[in-house]
């Protein structure tokens, strides 16, 4: 129960996703498929599903693969329980994802220390939550230092590095998902 691998997938918003960001209208991926604008408008809204091969006719058309559209799909359930493992702690430290599957959004939870010396540069917003301990930051040439129930938010493409400035830290970072085009690229500092 609550587990979205049971679940169909909703390959619609994985289709309209990726329409939009060739920025194509449903009227020319309908003339690349030979599919009717209704349907396109129906699959991307899940009120139809696809056989495999107009699902082949779609991502053909968007310049991409059904195994790649179905790979962007949602599950079709809604609400997904991520328990705490009950088993033995591993070591320290440690990385736990907190949303299963390939969603808009992923979440982790990191406890312990953390690679101080790995630059991270996102393409898209996060937001850093201190659950535990504290955590030194480095961003944008400043340096923060969060402790229990600080956050601290990202825009995309904001290169940083963070380490536990704790033994018992736990950090919780939630992002918008790299496949999503959630924000445009922006130009990179050099």
């Amino acid at each position: 129960m609550g587990d979205h691998k049971e679940q169909p997938l909703r390959v619609g918003a994985a289709v309209r996703r990726r329409r939009r960001a060739l920025d194509l209208t449903l009227a020319v991926v309908a003339a690349r498929s030979g599919l009717s604008v209704p349907f396109l408008s129906q699959i991307e809204n899940d009120r139809a599903r696809p056989s495999t091969s107009s699902l082949e006719k779609v991502a053909d058309a968007l310049r991409t693969t059904a195994v790649e559209l179905l790979a962007a799909a949602d599950p079709a359930c809604s609400v997904d329980v991520v328990r705490a493992d009950g088993t033995e702690p591993e070591p320290l430290p440690r990385t736990r994802s907190l949303v299963r599957g390939h969603h808009q959004m992923h979440a982790s939870e990191f406890t312990g220390d953390h690679d101080a010396g790995r630059e991270f540069q996102y393409r898209n917003d996060q937001l850093l939550y201190v659950a535990d301990g504290a955590v030194e930051i480095e961003a944008e040439g400043r340096a923060y230092r969060l402790g229990r129930g600080d956050t601290l938010y990202l825009t995309g493409g904001v290169r940083h590095r963070w380490r536990a400035a704790e033994s018992d830290t736990r950090v919780i970072v939630v992002a918008v998902a790299e496949h999503i085009e959630a924000v445009r690229d922006r130009p990179r500092r050099r």
